[in-house]
């Protein structure tokens, strides 16, 4: 690689649902899992460009190859790589394949001649209060900052851990593979008392593939090694990061996310007045959220039975009314369809995987379904639906993120790439795990708004 880098950042992100994007702004986002799209973005030498791979709904034979094969794609696509920062951002509860997706990664370079020195474990998502601290990382849960082995998220049928400490977690989530005591740290008085040049010692004795944890429990501790990466990286090392959220945003060289106001949100002409909500996640959270929605009953309420779903005999039916349902809802009334409250899992976590995509299949079929009854609006709740509906429910292959309805919050992606049809339609990503009780109805009454206002 080059010992020098471009001006601004070049950022692959691989997200592994589309919910990454919301501490930054005026970035792309591919849905479409062609590399030509990053590829074309990136081929000036800086930007960042996320790729929204959806691969937190994959096993993890499967997530692998779509990193690699991804990375490499980009890689094969560019006339230079230099200056180029691969991020497989996930999780800021630690799920998904925290492991496997970064070695995925560094093998896909390893193969171009790259090789990586370290791997940054990142996972603060600080709005949402999930922070490292001492190496352990916490989640504020009821206004409470707990281990996040003590939460519901730390019990997740397909990603569950017992570990807080992340060193002992990492060596918990490869099998042994990853010795805790192999781990570096970058702690907090590293970075508030040793500043960039304490973290770029720590950095730069980490060779072949070294884990990395990231103590942070504010931006200013993210900003202090984002700019430590980028000396190294102008050296010539290279990192490949795992992170949550928050990390993004200083590594992509942005101070501060975009809110937008009412102004702000664009309305789609020739579209009906009403918009859809489609609402799949099962964490406690979007539950009470969801329940707030349906305590101000301002929308029309869809169930989508899960059992029902699953069963072959009556999956057709149920679906088939559930859309005529809600197109001819659409015409009086903003609508809400979510699927049943009632988590149906196994003790399998291939079968879990296997039932979350039958109902995220359900729910594309839904939106696709209502589509041609033109909602002014679209809100998914939860990171596996938000994609699937972007994706396949309304076609979209990239899209900018213009900015966020609360500070590092809930997106509002624009389609740049998509049908006629969909192309100026507000589509809000929305977090399963995100947001105070009131967050969801807020979103929703603020869209609504912006469309009466626009009448």
């Amino acid at each position: 690689m080059s010992a020098s880098l471009p001006v601004q950042p070049r950022l692959l992100v691989l997200d592994d649902d589309p919910t990454g994007s919301q501490c930054v702004a005026g970035v792309s986002a591919a849905f479409n899992l062609d590399p030509a799209i990053p590829a074309d973005l990136l081929a000036d030498g800086s930007g960042t460009c996320f790729v929204l791979t959806n691969s937190r709904a994959l096993d993890e034979g499967d997530a692998v190859a779509l990193n690699h094969r991804i990375v490499g794609g980009v890689l094969d696509r560019l006339e230079d790589p230099s200056g180029l920062h691969v991020i497989s951002r996930s999780d800021s509860t630690l799920r998904g394949h925290v492991i496997a997706e970064p070695e995925a990664i560094a093998d896909a370079l390893a193969e171009k001649g790259i090789e990586v020195d370290a791997f940054l474990f990142c996972p603060a998502m600080i709005e949402a209060g999930r922070f490292t601290e001492g190496d352990v990382h916490f989640a504020v849960v009821d206004g409470e900052a707990r281990r996040v082995e003590d939460t519901d998220f730390a019990r997740d049928a397909t990603f569950g851990y017992s570990n807080s400490d992340l060193r002992a977690f990492l060596q918990e989530r490869s099998g042994g593979a990853v010795n805790a005591e192999d781990v570096l740290t970058i702690s907090l008085d590293d970075i508030r008392e040793g500043g960039v040049e304490k973290v770029v010692e720590i950095l730069a004795g980490a060779r072949s593939r070294t884990w990395v944890v990231v103590n942070a429990t504010e931006y200013s501790d993210m900003d202090v090694v984002a700019e430590a990466v980028r000396r190294l990286q102008a050296d010539g090392r290279v990192f490949v990061t795992r992170c949550g959220p928050s990390f993004v945003r200083p590594l992509a060289g942005q101070s501060s996310a975009v809110v937008l106001g009412e102004a702000d949100l664009p309305v789609a002409s020739g579209r009906g007045e009403h918009g859809l909500v489609v609402v799949g996640s099962h964490v406690g959270l979007t539950t009470q959220q969801l329940e707030v929605v349906q305590q101000r009953g301002a929308l029309t309420e869809f169930e989508l039975d899960v059992e029902a779903l699953l069963d072959p005999e009556r999956r057709d039916q149920h679906l088939e009314e559930t859309i005529a349902a809600i197109r001819s809802g659409l015409d009086g009334s903003d609508c809400v369809v979510y699927t049943s409250r009632t988590l149906v899992s196994t003790d399998s976590k291939d079968e879990s995987l296997a039932i979350a995509r039958s109902v995220s299949d359900a729910v594309v079929a839904v939106v696709q379904g209502v589509r041609p009854a033109r909602p002014a609006w679209v809100v998914a709740k939860g990171g596996i639906t938000s994609h699937e509906v972007a994706a396949s429910g309304l076609g979209i292959r990239r899209a900018t993120v213009a900015g966020q309805f609360f500070p590092g919050q809930i997106s509002l992606f624009t389609a740049e790439d998509a049908p006629e049809d969909v192309l100026g339609v507000p589509y809000v990503v929305f977090p399963g795990n995100v947001g105070g009780r009131e967050a969801l109805a807020d979103v929703i009454d603020r869209l609504r708004a912006a469309v009466a206002a626009a009448a």
